[in-house]
């Protein structure tokens, strides 16, 4: 059963303009970006929810560059901040410092990277807690607080980090609670040996390309407004209730394989946000609701840096896909139509 879209609750002109989106976006990255068609609409997906994403993958696959042509598509005011572990929190909230004036010396706030519409926080997992606390709350709160004071920051707001997962000494893992903030884990990937070879051949010539903007912070802000209200069915929703309960551990009716293999599992924000990633990609698929595929679709990234799996599962040669491949094959959506109560 797929619900009706009622059009006096979706803005028309938005959502057509939303749902043209993917093309034309798709269109203008292909001028600088090869491939990685799942990892484009995953990043739009966030974009358009309000969410953020935490992007792995080695270096030299083209991450700042994709981050940094969405943004200008967009037209949002991008940052790049390189976490090192000498980074302190005020190297990204701003600090306050002492400035003459006519009245005489005041303190006065000077704004850090972090006031950007979408933030690239390169290699988080390389900077200290503390300093990965401060974000934190921007991510959160959409604010930093400097000397007692808070500070909103413009909106839309994204923060898109990135971790190495090849080079692990000297760095500091992302607490499950930080984790937990991110919309998706997207895995960038390398390419097929002909999308190389394009790539290759690109960047050896002289070759001069420009980004083109269509949209605005506004459309962008449009955008969140309409997707929250694209339709999805109550099934629909307690199929992705199911799945992520399935993950947790010793809870009742966990799979054994989950008891197994899994020490921590997914909470409720990993519900919400496939829910609502669900509805975005129904609009960028032309659609004018979520169906039980878009979940399905978004399963891997919602859940992946959410479940933890434990050393048995590891000697075992068990992956934290391979946990959520079985999952989805083993909650049967039709149970959901007709829920035992």
């Amino acid at each position: 059963m797929e619900p009706v879209i009622d059009s006096y609750k979706i803005e028309k002109q938005t959502v057509e303009q939303l749902i043209a989106s993917r093309s034309k976006i798709e269109a203008e990255l292909s001028k600088v970006i090869v491939g990685q068609k799942e990892v484009i609409e995953n990043l739009l997906i966030a974009l358009f929810s309000g969410g953020h994403c935490l992007i792995t993958g080695a270096p030299g696959l083209a991450k700042t560059l994709l981050v940094k042509s969405i943004a200008q598509i967009f037209h949002l005011k991008f940052q790049r901040i390189q976490f090192t572990p000498d980074l302190m929190p005020a190297d990204i909230t701003g600090t306050e410092i002492l400035q003459e004036s006519e009245d005489g010396r005041k303190m006065v706030f000077v704004k850090g990277p972090i006031f950007a519409n979408m933030i690239l926080a390169d290699e988080i997992n390389r900077t200290p807690p503390k300093t990965q606390a401060a974000l934190l709350e921007a991510m959160q709160e959409h604010q930093v607080t400097a000397a007692g004071v808070r500070h909103v920051l413009p909106e839309p707001f994204f923060v898109l980090a990135t971790q190495n997962p090849i080079e692990m000494e000297g760095t500091y893992p992302l607490p499950e609670a930080q984790l937990d903030r991110f919309m998706f884990n997207v895995v960038i990937d390398y390419l097929p040996e002909d999308d190389e070879v394009a790539v290759v051949r690109q960047t050896t010539i002289n070759r001069s390309v420009s980004i083109q903007p269509f949209y605005n912070d506004q459309d962008v802000l449009r955008f969140h407004e309409v997707v929250r209200k694209v339709p999805i069915a109550e099934e629909i929703i307690r199929y992705a209730v199911r799945v992520t309960a399935a993950s947790r551990p010793r809870q009742k009716g966990t799979p054994d394989f989950v008891n197994e293999w899994v020490s921590w599992g997914a909470g409720l924000r990993a519900a919400q946000f496939l829910v609502l990633g669900a509805k975005a990609r129904a609009l960028l698929q032309g659609r004018s609701h979520a169906r039980l595929e878009d979940i399905q679709a978004l399963a891997f990234a919602a859940l992946r840096h959410r479940i933890l799996i434990n050393y048995r599962a590891e000697a075992e040669g068990v992956t934290v896909e391979s946990v959520i491949d079985k999952l989805l094959k083993l909650i049967d959506p039709a149970e959901t139509i007709h829920p035992v109560r």
